[in-house]
């Protein structure tokens, strides 16, 4: 194999040709630049240079396989450019923000003083890189939806059943057949990696341990591959959110590609077709750019539009090769003619979509906006929920219903089931946990969860989840007070 130089490298630092290292490996990704779903800058301000450091974090071990020809896989970097990086490395000086992260990490408390989900939201914004916060908790446009989906819950009471046997409480249920120690999935969430080395394999294992299901995000930073493997048991169930490529051939290939690894289940997003406008992952890098300077003068022009590319932010970089035309009619029957696993549905936002899934004969769907991460003022999943149950009731005999959306307590949680929901997801929440304290987050999260399910099943006087009905919560014309810090 080819070796180059630093030197060598350097001197492909345009559009016309364009070379980056990474792991030590040189790549010739001038044809792959306007292909890049972050865009071409994004690579360009690498060009020529070792990428190493910004690569690693966000994409699969797979990815440059998939993406970069085989002839572009130009050779490795020869053993005295190697020496003077690992020497350069030595020297680094840490950046302001990494030393505010080595600081909180000192600081972080133990894992047993975390008693809610809150809690360990707290802690991990705390010692997360700035960058990896801002796109974790970035929400759409002015945060409204965000806020109103968690505030939603505020507005379902409980008519509790007292004088009830509840010592034999079972939180147990199934997902699309398979078993859940509790009513309660990890909703696909991008890029693990950014808050934990080890990013998804700590969703998979912290799952296995509690017994709960891992649904698999298409942009995770861990190849799909990776993460199959890093299941304890190869029976443990495995879901994968799938963001459908707009080119059928790219998207048929991931989808056998899941299949063939034992995979479960296809969970088709519908409601990130196009980039949202996530204000907080947009800004970060300036954020970055003015706590680094301190109050110096900026380096960057001002008068310069850089173009759309820019506002774009990590989210928006990886949903911009979705496909945007999917139908019922079409796109529903073209993943069955591709693959035998279940479809559900994730994004339903109206009653109307969701009887139109069970018409296209889904085995699932998920209210979902996203999270309060796309488009403002769409309704809160519980709401939408609500509006099913009192308008449609049918729909919950022909498929299985889940939300997600700002649940931050077991209260939430069985709210939705006596509602009429088979389970809820939680994306944001085990992302913070793996972030924070690595697999033993996920774990202790999921006992939280189970601990604050199982208080609430026994209040109500219930001892199955399938003892949960409407009758039992009732929604009221006011607000309640916010969740208080106690």
């Amino acid at each position: 194999m080819p070796t180059f130089t630093l030197e060598q490298v350097a001197e492909h630092k345009t559009t016309g040709s364009c070379w980056v290292i990474i792991l030590n490996k040189v790549y010739d990704v001038t044809d792959f630049l306007f292909d890049h779903p972050g865009g071409a800058n994004v690579i360009l301000r690498y060009a020529g240079q070792d990428a190493t450091a910004a690569y690693v974090p966000i994409h699969p071990s797979d990815a440059l396989d998939k993406n970069i020809a085989p002839e572009k896989h130009l050779g490795s970097l020869d053993s005295e450019s190697i020496n003077r990086q690992k020497e350069a490395g030595k020297n680094k000086v840490q950046t302001k923000d990494e030393l505010r992260v080595e600081e909180a990490v000192k600081n972080k408390p133990p894992l047993r003083r975390i008693i809610n989900v809150e809690d360990m939201e707290e802690v991990a914004k705390k010692v997360l890189p700035y960058g990896a916060m801002a796109y974790y908790s970035s929400a759409g446009d002015d945060s409204i939806t965000h806020v109103e989906n968690g505030r939603a819950f505020g507005r379902f009471f409980f008519h509790p059943r007292v004088m009830r046997p509840v010592s034999a409480c079972d939180t147990s249920t199934t997902i699309l057949g398979y078993k859940s120690s509790i009513p309660v999935y990890i909703s696909g969430a991008a890029l693990a990696r950014l808050g934990h080395p080890l990013g998804e394999a700590n969703l998979t294992r912290g799952a296995y341990k509690t017994g709960i299901i891992q649904m698999v995000s298409s942009n995770s930073s861990l190849s799909y591959a990776q993460i199959s493997a890093a299941r304890v048991s190869p029976d443990q169930p495995l879901f994968f959110q799938l963001y459908k490529h707009r080119n059928d051939a790219t998207a048929a290939k991931r989808i056998r590609e899941v299949e063939a690894l034992g995979y479960n289940a296809i969970f088709l997003t519908v409601d990130a077709l196009v980039p949202g406008n996530r204000e907080l992952d947009v800004r970060a890098p300036h954020y970055l750019e003015d706590f680094e300077n301190q109050g110096l003068p900026t380096q960057t022009k001002t008068d310069v539009d850089e173009g759309e590319a820019f506002r774009l932010g990590t989210a928006g970089g990886l949903v911009i090769n979705n496909d945007a035309d999917m139908t019922w009619e079409k796109t529903i029957p073209w993943i069955r003619s591709i693959t035998k696993l279940p479809i559900v549905i994730k994004g339903v936002q109206c009653v109307q979509d969701a009887v139109l899934a069970c018409e296209a004969g889904c085995e699932g769907i998920v209210l979902s906006n996203h999270g309060g991460r796309q488009l403002e003022y769409s309704l809160p999943p519980i709401e939408l929920l609500y509006r099913i149950q009192q308008q449609r009731p049918d729909v919950f005999e022909k498929t299985e219903v889940y939300i997600d959306g700002a649940i931050r307590r077991g209260t939430d949680v069985v709210k939705a089931l006596c509602l009429g929901a088979r389970a809820v997801g939680l994306g944001r929440a085990f992302l913070y946990a793996q972030s924070a304290y690595g697999e033993t987050g996920v774990v202790h999260l999921a006992r939280i969860l189970e601990r604050e399910i199982r208080f609430s099943m026994e209040s109500l006087g219930v001892r199955k989840i399938s003892e949960l009905v409407p009758q039992m919560v009732e929604r009221v014309d006011w607000q309640s007070v916010s969740r208080a810090k106690l």
